[in-house]
């Protein structure tokens, strides 16, 4: 299976003041094959939405690439980046942010079809709206509707909608259930799933809930401090972590028996002295609960990266 998305030394920084700069995203390097999803986990912070949103050049990179079907998004003008944008959509976390609340359903769904010229009629468009309403589980006489009117899940799956309107091939799923009640999560993971197989969709699927990532995804990509420490198919990241930081955040995983969980084994973080903000003078005075400043990934075994040296 071919690579759609490739990211090579990807990295976004932002000044702070100060002279100081964040580093949000410091060198990422992964593929995404055409089909799957990769999961990418990591406490708030850690840089997954900022990855994310710069991997869609919603934010600038301050150095690397990302190529779409072997073509550099970075390098393309933006008459050229906004017929890309068809191929590459967000679901965004909070639904109820992320929606125009003066919009109605058709017009929020509607607007990328307009914007790409992808509906030769009202008639057309309104068809267009309705089916991608059913797509998601929705009745199309919601499409006179305004978003206050609707739930949190059912808010999301308009943003799905959206998403879907002008037909991509890939998909960031920025935590799309984390603003979600816990029963009507596991109903939009399904739902992306089927649409999955149903479309031949390929997601980065960004999020919080171990579990829910274990679900969903093909490879799991561990993130910490706007690294990648740890990269590997999602049944063997979970049997065999290796990485301390991989090992801290499965140990946090609650178990749903009170006896064992209150007995399990917790794995704890190092002292941290500071967080990922560094001085801009170029001393690399980093400090971390780990060696990230030279880490690299490496293959310790068939598909399985750990960021090494660690301490």
């Amino acid at each position: 299976m071919s690579n759609l998305i490739e990211v090579e030394g990807l990295k976004k920084y932002f000044n702070v003041g100060n002279n100081r700069v964040l580093k949000a995203v410091d060198n990422l390097n992964f593929s995404i094959r055409e089909g799957e999803t990769l999961g990418m986990v990591g406490e708030s912070g850690c840089g997954k939405s900022t990855a994310g949103r710069t991997i869609l050049r919603l934010y600038e990179p301050t150095a690397g690439s990302v190529k779409f079907n072997g073509t550099d998004i970075y390098k393309l003008s933006p008459g050229k980046m906004k017929a890309m944008r068809r191929d590459m959509q967000m679901i965004f976390q909070d639904p109820y942010a992320s929606l125009n609340p003066r919009f109605t359903v058709s017009d929020i769904i509607g607007e990328a079809l307009d914007i790409h010229g992808m509906a030769g009629s009202r008639a057309e468009r309104k068809k267009r709206i309705e089916e991608l309403l059913d797509l998601v589980g929705l009745n199309p006489d919601h499409a006179t509707r305004y978003p206050h009117e609707f739930s949190g899940g059912q808010r999301q799956r308009i943003g799905i909608a959206r998403a879907l309107a002008v037909n991509p091939k890939f998909i960031i799923c920025d935590e799309p259930i984390s603003a979600l009640d816990v029963s009507i999560q596991a109903q939009v993971v399904n739902l992306l799933k089927e649409l999955q197989e149903r479309l031949g969709l390929t997601y980065l699927f960004i999020a919080h809930d171990l579990s829910m990532v274990k679900h969903i995804s093909d490879r799991v990509a561990v993130m910490y401090m706007g690294r990648m420490v740890e990269l590997a198919e999602s049944e063997e990241l979970y049997a065999n972590p290796i990485h301390p930081y991989t090992q801290m955040l499965l140990s946090a995983i609650p178990i749903p028996d009170p006896e064992i969980e209150a007995n399990k084994k917790r794995i704890i973080m190092p002292n941290e002295q500071a967080g990922p903000i560094q001085s801009n003078n170029g001393d690399g005075n980093k400090k971390s609960a780990f060696n990230l400043e030279n880490a690299e990934l490496v293959e310790v075994s068939k598909g399985h990266f750990v960021a090494m040296p660690y301490a």
